[in-house]
């Protein structure tokens, strides 16, 4: 009976983890779109109580990928903000191959012997993105005094 419950639930992971994938992005870009609309609604709010508009923060814009844009940040805060999602992404991506790893070699399978090696793969790729965040951070550029 398990032996037919194994390819299904092979199947199922991945399939699962594309549509929850999907759902999150969307979900993700809804939400800063409402953000967005909240804001300016604020705006509009504060502009008809008669409020100076230059008082007024400026309106977050949304790119074209759906991301919230801050103008105040500078290119430092932007590249450690890269570098810190490289870092995040580093650390659960070497976590799943260590996991996945251990498990490809706790099965009991006399076919395949090195399995545990794919797990390997999926933790150099976590080792890999902690590089790539580790040189964005020290190649971020210097922070400038205001008014300079």
């Amino acid at each position: 009976m398990f032996a037919v419950l194994i390819p299904v639930v092979a199947m199922a992971i991945p399939i699962v983890a594309i549509v929850g994938g999907i759902t999150a992005a969307i979900l993700r870009t809804r939400g800063q779109f409402q953000i967005a609309e909240l804001a300016m609604r604020e705006r509009i709010v504060a502009l008809e109580r008669g409020i100076d508009p230059k008082t007024l923060p400026p309106p977050p814009a949304v790119s074209d990928s759906g991301q919230l844009q801050r103008e105040a940040a500078t290119p430092r805060q932007r590249a450690l903000e890269t570098a810190q999602g490289l870092s995040i992404a580093s650390i659960i991506t070497t976590a799943s191959g260590i996991g996945l790893a251990v498990l490809l070699e706790v099965i009991p399978d006399s076919r395949a012997e090195h399995l545990w090696v794919i797990g390997l793969l999926v933790i150099l790729v976590g080792v890999s993105l902690g590089l790539s965040g580790a040189i964005v951070k020290r190649n971020a550029p210097a922070e400038r005094p205001p008014g300079a």
